[in-house]
């Protein structure tokens, strides 16, 4: 039994590493700066600076182009509720790779 314990720690240690190399994906990374941008927008479209904000859905939106010479950037796309001071409204926020900001529209509901 000891003699098969060199061949499996190399193994153990591969599983390990790939475990903890997982990331976390590109929505939750950016759920709170989305949120900020909503709520900084809703917050002046209200009027209302006791609105509140929650994100409705999200998705990962792939790189239009994608090719060997030119890499586009993953975006995080987020469909954002905000209620306050009697009003409701939705928002749509997108916000890129690079975390240079976000970008937040409305969401036509």
């Amino acid at each position: 039994m000891n003699a098969q314990l060199p061949r499996i720690l190399p193994l153990a240690a591969m599983v390990a590493a790939v475990a903890g190399c997982q990331t976390t994906p590109l929505t939750t990374q950016m759920q709170p700066m989305a949120l900020d941008f909503a709520l900084k927008r809703a917050r002046f479209d209200m009027n209302c600076p006791a609105a509140t904000a929650t994100v409705l859905s999200s998705q990962t939106i792939q790189p239009v182009l994608n090719g060997p010479l030119m890499m586009g950037q993953e975006r995080a796309q987020y469909t954002i509720g905000a209620t306050g001071c009697g009003n409701r409204e939705t928002l749509v926020v997108i916000c890129g790779q690079d975390n240079n900001g976000c970008f937040a529209g409305e969401g036509g509901g």
